[in-house]
């Protein structure tokens, strides 16, 4: 049997044309219903579950990219999680709203959402979103973050019950100063004890209010504070500084070490071998008083420094008038390096004017 070539051509090509004839017609007079009562037609929300997960699997990092996923990092990742998440997906031990149980496709409670995804899936899926879900990406190219709102995850799979979710979310109590909702990860003065999260009582009130306002407009990147930022009015911003930066800086040097003592070689001297600038020149301690337009690094957690610095030597931190600077003399610490600076620096007595004399830490 002879096959009409043409024929066929023609044929597919009417099917074609009748085809972006009837998607006009939909699209154009609007025969499809969007409304989210009607939900999608029958099969189709399987077909898109079942995509989402294999796409999950497929695409999740190898479980070895998990750091340990500490109890300091669970605790920040449940605030964030309280500020961001709990709007759609409600918390440990409480019910779903009728506003959550009526959007469609329902965003389900996140005691099943964690489901037996492991910390890399859990990972990929915040960090990445769920199109067509009203699941949004990290609002931040920082997946580094990210692992703090798995690690609270992993404690919504264990069992965390509503008491120990209330908790780990506690907002201090609300002052005249409305400045309550930062205190729940920074405490009121600035220091959290949470190696993660920076304590800002060494911070002057310039470099503060700059910071908010660069992860405000997205400048300086970083999905939990470019949320928290935007939380509250921007006229608020400066006002929140100048309360953190008129707290006392407190603490007590800590011994020298062979690893400090590295440190502080680079810091005050920079890096040997390399033409890294030595690093108290713009973070201190500075002889007699502060340069107020850079951070004070003296007393600040050494987690939290690496964290940084690493994010310099990326390029991946950015919003301050002297990143370029900073990313050049990041690029030329070694891990080692980073260690040794980072370890002086949070060694030191966070009070910023203490001199360097001889002996004096």
């Amino acid at each position: 049997m002879k096959i009409d070539l043409r024929s066929v051509f023609l044929t597919l090509a009417a099917l074609a044309v009748l085809g972006v004839i009837g998607a006009s017609a939909v699209v154009g007079f609007g025969l499809y219903n969007v409304s989210a009562r009607a939900g999608h037609l029958p099969g189709v929300k399987w077909i898109l579950h079942t995509t989402y997960q294999q796409a999950v699997t497929f695409r999740a990092p190898p479980e070895s990219a998990a750091p340990e996923l500490t109890d300091a990092m669970a605790s920040l990742g449940a605030k964030h999680f309280d500020a961001a998440c709990r709007v759609c997906h409600s918390a440990p031990g409480y019910a779903r709203t009728a506003t959550m149980l009526s959007m469609k496709p329902e965003p389900p409670h996140i005691t099943a959402a964690v489901g037996d995804w492991s910390p890399s899936e859990l990972h990929w899926i915040v960090y990445e979103g769920v199109k067509m879900s009203g699941m949004p990406h990290w609002p931040a190219d920082r997946p580094d973050e990210v692992w703090s709102t798995v690690a609270f995850l992993t404690r919504v799979q264990e069992g965390l019950n509503r008491q120990q979710y209330d908790a780990l979310t506690a907002a201090p109590k609300a002052d005249p100063r409305g400045f309550a909702y930062c205190a729940t990860c920074h405490e009121e003065t600035g220091v959290s004890g949470n190696p993660d999260i920076p304590r800002l009582d060494i911070l002057s009130e310039e470099y503060m209010t700059r910071a908010l306002l660069a992860f405000r407009t997205g400048a300086r990147d970083s999905g939990i504070m470019q949320h928290a930022a935007t939380e509250v009015p921007v006229e608020d911003l400066p006002r929140f500084a100048a309360i953190f930066a008129a707290e006392s800086p407190t603490g007590e040097a800590e011994p020298e070490t062979s690893l400090t003592l590295r440190g502080r070689r680079i810091a005050l001297e920079g890096a040997p071998g390399s033409d890294v600038p030595a690093c108290a020149s713009c973070h201190g301690p500075w002889p007699e008083t502060i340069n107020p337009a850079y951070p004070s690094l003296s007393g600040q957690y050494r987690p939290y420094l690496e964290t940084q610095l690493r994010l310099w030597r990326a390029g991946e931190r950015g919003g301050s008038e002297v990143a370029e600077i900073m990313h050049q003399a990041a690029a030329r610490l070694s891990d080692a390096e980073i260690e040794a600076v980072s370890a002086w620096y949070s060694s030191r007595n966070p009070d910023e004017l203490n001199r360097i004399n001889d002996g004096e830490n």
